[in-house]
């Protein structure tokens, strides 16, 4: 909306935009809900919802298990930030793809926050993939079942949240269930080893930051998923330079 005054005639003429012109094009639609390239609008909310809550646990699951077998590699164990490299470059090339695909490619987040998240986001990667040459991966999964209470920390913080006692205890239940859910279910004993527990433990506070930060910054901005993910890998790569990680002979 704009305001012009003229202190001539003393009048104020207000100009009010179209809806085309306030609406940045990756909102147009904002009732389109896309995944993997699969318009998901032709079904209802709660359709929508469980599908993606579906594909949620199904790619966690086959990434939880294609990461142990790669750590159950002879002689895998102390090359994590390679590993994490590794998927790094894909996340980039399929961003690449993806920047293809959007229509809207403007950059409306400021590129502190994006160096920001996307040293978070390398830390925390980092940080979970190194720790599995310490800690067997049951034991990593019980720290990760815990994310949910930093992540509410951190909506406190960052973004000024405020939890009621229903919220914290359903929290606190969902993430002892959890770990009693993987502890149950596991023939290998946990093994706490301090180094691998104190790289975790940062790995889940740096993963604490993101998911607000993001939050903040994308709700601030009116940014995009699409501009988020693309950015946010295109900068890791600051972070991640392939002289400095080593390599595994095994390749």
């Amino acid at each position: 909306m704009d305001l012009k005054f003229n202190n001539s005639r003393k009048y104020i003429s207000i100009t009010v935009p179209s809806k085309t012109q306030t609406m940045s094009p990756h909102i147009k639609s904002i009732d389109d809900i896309v995944v993997l390239g699969i318009n998901l609008s032709r079904f209802s909310k709660i359709t929508q919802f469980f599908i993606c809550v579906a594909g949620v646990f199904v790619f966690y699951l086959i990434y939880g298990y294609l990461q142990e077998l790669i750590f159950s590699v002879e002689g895998f164990k102390p090359f994590g930030w390679y590993l994490t490299l590794v998927q790094f470059a894909f996340y980039s090339i399929f961003g690449l793809i993806e920047l293809q695909l959007v229509q809207d490619k403007r950059r409306r987040i400021p590129g502190k926050t994006y160096m920001i998240i996307a040293f978070l986001t390398v830390g925390t990667m980092g940080l979970s993939n190194t720790s599995l040459g310490y800690l067997n991966y049951p034991t990593q999964v019980i720290f990760k079942c815990c994310k949910l209470i930093p992540v509410m920390l951190g909506g406190v913080i960052i973004q000024g949240k405020r939890y009621n006692v229903a919220d914290v205890s359903a929290a606190v239940c969902m993430s002892l269930g959890l770990i009693w859910f993987t502890l149950a279910d596991s023939t290998i004993a946990p093994n706490f080893n301090l180094t691998g527990v104190i790289l975790i433990s940062l790995a889940l506070c740096a993963d604490a930051v993101i998911g607000n930060v993001q939050e903040k910054a994308m709700k601030l901005h009116n940014a995009s998923n699409s501009e988020m993910n693309i950015t946010t890998n295109s900068y890791s790569w600051v972070f991640m330079s392939p002289n400095k990680v080593k390599v595994p002979l095994i390749l």
